[in-house]
């Protein structure tokens, strides 16, 4: 085995190369481009994305990118294309073929089948008067002067830069179809992520007890009922309307019994070791934003109100769980 010096050189050359290739990629993003996300914008069927090698496997990961983000996509491998997979095909369709050189054997076969069905042919080719791009009807133009390995042979920048353009496609037919947060949530259930853009507070606080006490209730009551619901705190309760008036935690009774002498602590009611006015959120609040308050306010639980009526706990363990830390 050669040993080889400068490694850390040679990565960091790798890395600055291709990181030139996709900065000149600007170059390239035209009047042309934008005409070709807008006929994709209008058209009635799905993306299917075509390629065959190093290129085959870019195109499925764009496939995956425009499925996550509101664009119909499909995957359709060159060489099987000829075999039967062709008829994948619809009459909306469009074709985005991927290849370096536009001059493959697969593709040069492929593609007078493509235009004899009809449908719109984007080439995403480095080699803009290649066969491949003289018969397309768009061009994207993923140029790319030279390979970062020392031979110029494996796909290494050309596959980067197509990653890269087709994450600028992906994300300008996100923006043109007003792509938001809640329609991402749909095609990302799994998951820490979707549970963040999905999961509201009442997911949750339905199956947690619901310690409370009235203002007047004694200190036995209070920790009475902090035990047997084991959320580590109890809500308190306004005894005419119900409403919430604030919330006694572990920490709360902790702090009283070092601030009062023993003889007064017969005395004490809820009212008088209470915080008052709580933090709390909205059970449609999202759960991410429960776990923000937490760690912002360093507390393991929150009361769930909806105008001024508790609904239920939530607990620090309960996000925990869910993934979401």
């Amino acid at each position: 085995m050669k040993l080889v010096k400068n490694i850390q050189s040679i990565a960091k050359d790798v890395l600055v190369q291709e990181a030139e290739a996709i900065h000149h990629l600007v170059e390239y993003i035209d009047d042309s481009f934008e005409r070709c996300v807008e006929t994709i914008l209008q058209m009635g069927g799905r993306m299917v994305i075509t390629g065959i090698g190093k290129s085959a496997i870019v195109g499925q990961k764009i496939v995956a990118t425009l499925n996550s983000t509101g664009t119909p996509a499909l995957f359709m491998h060159a060489a099987d294309a000829i075999h039967g997979d062709l008829g994948m095909i619809q009459p909306n369709d469009i074709v985005l073929a991927i290849s370096k050189s536009g001059d493959t054997p697969e593709v040069k076969v492929l593609v007078p089948l493509l235009k004899r069905t009809g449908v719109t042919i984007i080439a995403m080719v480095s080699n803009r008067d290649s066969y491949l791009g003289k018969n397309a009807h768009f061009i994207l133009h993923a140029f790319v002067p030279f390979e970062a390995d020392p031979l110029n042979l494996a796909p290494t920048t050309s596959t980067t830069v197509c990653m890269a353009l087709g994450d600028a496609l992906a994300i300008c037919l996100l923006e043109a179809r007003g792509f938001t947060r809640q329609d991402f949530a749909k095609y990302h259930p799994g998951g820490s992520l979707g549970k963040k853009l999905y999961l509201r507070v009442s997911d949750i606080y339905p199956y947690n007890a619901l310690p409370t006490v009235p203002e007047n209730a004694t200190l036995k009551e209070v920790i009475l009922e902090i035990t047997s619901k084991r959320l580590g705190a109890t809500a308190v309760l306004n005894p005419e309307n119900e409403l919430l008036s604030g919330i006694i935690t572990d920490g709360d009774l902790r702090r009283m019994l070092n601030e009062h002498p023993e003889a007064s602590l017969l005395h004490l009611t809820a009212r008088d070791i209470m915080t008052p006015s709580p933090i709390s959120l909205e059970s449609d609040a999202f759960a991410v934003k429960a776990l923000q308050l937490m760690q912002d306010r360093s507390i393991t639980q929150l009361v769930v109100v909806d105008q001024g009526r508790l609904k239920g706990f939530v607990h620090l363990h309960d996000l925990l769980k869910e993934g979401l830390l």
